[in-house]
């Protein structure tokens, strides 16, 4: 993950190093899914999540199409 301060900025620094754009996300967005993501693993309720929990989780946080699907 890279931050920027514009989707211009982004823009122009993938153009100028040749990669290609993946997903453009604000922090909000991003602030969301990390808050659901890192659950304190010091609950005597955790567990690792599966695949599907995961890629719920994903979906919770507004974040869907396929780059955010992960891997079956």
């Amino acid at each position: 993950m890279s931050i920027f301060r514009s989707e211009e900025h982004v823009l122009n620094w993938t153009r100028a190093n040749g990669h290609a754009v993946g997903a453009i996300v604000d922090l909000p967005q991003v602030w969301q899914l990390a808050k659901l993501w890192y659950a304190d693993p010091r609950a005597t309720t955790w567990r690792p999540r599966t695949r599907d929990e995961s890629q719920a989780l994903i979906a919770a946080a507004g974040l869907t199409g396929p780059f955010w699907e992960l891997p079956k």
